[in-house]
C-alpha cells in the first residue's frame, strides 16, 4: 500500500496518513488505493463512501500559527489533485458520484473536511 524506502520526511507524512485512514475507516468509508499517482498528479488516499468515491488530501502542519494546514493547500496542488482524480475516473464505464475531502491536521488536532474542494 505505501512503498518501503521513504525518507524521514516522507516517512512522518506515511505516519498522518495511516491516521487519517484510520480515522476514515473508523467513520465507515472504506480503503480503495494509497498514495495514487499518475503523471499530472496525486491523491493521499481513495476511499468508497457509499456509492460515492472520495478523494482526500491529507495535510499536517506542527501549529495552525500560519494558516494552518488546510490553508495551505494551493489553487495548483487543487489543480493536481483534479487531474490525478479525472486520470482515475477513467477506469469506470460509468463516473461514480465524487466528492474532495481533506484531512486537516494541526498538531494533534484532526479535523475531517468534507466537500473541501468543490468543482
Amino acid at each position: 500500500m505505501w512503498p518501503a524506502r521513504l525518507s524521514g520526511k516522507q516517512r512522518q507524512g506515511q505516519l498522518w496518513e495511516r491516521k487519517a485512514l484510520d480515522y476514515l475507516a473508523g467513520q465507515g468509508l472504506r480503503l480503495v488505493e494509497a498514495n495514487y499517482r499518475c503523471k499530472g498528479g496525486e491523491i493521499d488516499l481513495i476511499l468508497r463512501h457509499g456509492e460515492e468515491l472520495v478523494f482526500v488530501e491529507v495535510r499536517q502542519r506542527a501549529s495552525a500559527s500560519h494558516g494552518g494546514a488546510a490553508a495551505s493547500i494551493t489553487a495548483a496542488k487543487v489543480a493536481r489533485m483534479v487531474r490525478a482524480a479525472q486520470t482515475y475516473l477513467l477506469r469506470f464505464p460509468h463516473v461514480p458520484p465524487c466528492r474532495f475531502d481533506v484531512i486537516a491536521i494541526d498538531g494533534e488536532r484532526m479535523a475531517w473536511l468534507r466537500n473541501a474542494i468543490q468543482l
